[in-house]
């Protein structure tokens, strides 16, 4: 490589020598053997012809400066998951958080990921974590400080959940809830919004002569507002709300003046009452030895699922559902839209009424002969 960089020795090392903007740049391999210098002179020199070396720059960029870029590029977008990254990188930080970038190669994720599943970590979490060290890596090329990021292998999910509730289903389980959460679940239900939009409705948000809520883009998850005509039952929950209305809270919907904080633990009773749920075991044990008792069955978001199939179900274009219920790609609410047992049925239904209403004599109409037919 004359003329365009050196290879030299100091002792047994090998180190190469390149220059780059009138400056000379000495780095040692850290091996003993020539063909791994000649490698990193040529990484090198395709730094240089791409007009951005990164240098002996990406040795010493470490997991946890990343996280920490990771952490600023969350603050400064103003994502709304921020609670949620900090669980990702704490999965992340059990499997690199001593390591160097340049060492967490595609066999180590690969580790990272056999660990989280021997865990029991489903692979729709693993992939959440996965996205966040992708984002990191992406992050530290964009600053020059990395040349390239490994292969991260994302896993296969099967998660689509398919929860749904009927409408006599709903009635016994908003019967089962405390008074507070009746009518926010009624509006979950027949809206299709989700529960953080629910919980920030405020009632500046309301046109009750306009008939009309909008929801305020730094509520939607998608950052898009939207407008919900109210009617029927839908607007009954509103009206029902004004009347109830209290001077010292903003908020539509609220448990004594104060929001509406975390209603798992209401809920799961409730649908149990309801049998739209159980307590199963878990498989593991409490320090009394006693089975451990984790809830299954209906969960808050399959209200969200239950209203886009009854806005299809009732003939709505499903462009307009999408506008109502704040679906923004058609892929997420394709996934929504999950057909249930008695769809399928109901298909089968008039399948069979179509083939009954067939004739049942054959109506035969012969072949022309070869000669006719000359």
């Amino acid at each position: 490589m004359r003329g365009m960089g050196r290879i030299f020795q100091r002792g047994s090392v090998f180190w190469i020598a390149y220059s780059f903007r009138g400056k000379e740049y000495r780095e040692s391999t850290h091996s003993d053997k020539e063909n791994v210098a000649t490698k990193l002179l040529k990484k090198r020199l395709g730094e240089i012809g791409r007009g951005r070396l990164i240098g002996p720059i990406e040795e010493k960029v470490t997991f946890e400066e990343m996280a920490a870029d990771l952490e600023r590029d969350y603050t400064t977008n103003g994502k709304r998951s921020a609670d949620t990254m900090q669980c990702k990188l704490q999965h992340l930080r059990r499997s690199f958080t001593l390591m160097r970038a340049i060492d967490i190669t595609t066999d180590r994720i690969r580790t990272h990921i056999a660990t989280r599943q021997e865990a029991g970590a489903k692979n729709a979490s693993i992939n959440r974590e996965l996205s966040a060290l992708k984002r990191m890596f992406t992050l530290a090329v964009q600053a020059n400080r990395l040349s390239s990021r490994p292969y991260i292998p994302m896993l296969e999910e099967n998660n689509a959940r398919q929860g749904f509730v009927d409408h006599a289903a709903f009635l016994a389980l908003r019967g089962a809830l405390p008074d507070y959460l009746q009518d926010a679940v009624t509006f979950l239900y027949l809206s299709g919004w989700r529960i953080s939009e629910m919980r920030g409705l405020e009632w500046r948000d309301v046109d009750l002569a306009g008939r009309v809520v909008r929801l305020r883009p730094e509520l939607s998850k998608n950052k898009s507002g939207r407008v919900l005509p109210l009617s029927g039952d839908l607007l009954e929950v509103i009206e029902r709300a004004a009347e109830q209305r209290r001077p010292d809270c903003v908020r539509v919907f609220h448990s004594e003046g104060e929001p509406v904080g975390d209603i798992r633990k209401s809920w799961w009773k409730a649908s149990v009452a309801a049998r739209l749920g159980a307590w199963v075991s878990s498989g593991k044990f409490k320090a009394n030895g006693e089975p451990e008792l984790k809830y299954k069955g209906l969960t808050p978001h399959d209200l969200r699922r239950s209203a886009v199939r009854n806005m299809v179900r009732a003939g709505i274009p499903e462009r307009v559902c999408m506008a109502l219920s704040g679906h923004k790609t058609r892929a997420i609410f394709d996934r929504y839209n999950i057909v249930s047992e008695s769809d399928l049925t109901a298909a089968a239904d008039r399948l069979q009424e179509h083939i009954e209403s067939q004739p049942t004599t054959a109506r035969v109409v012969p072949l022309r002969s070869a000669k006719q037919g000359a």
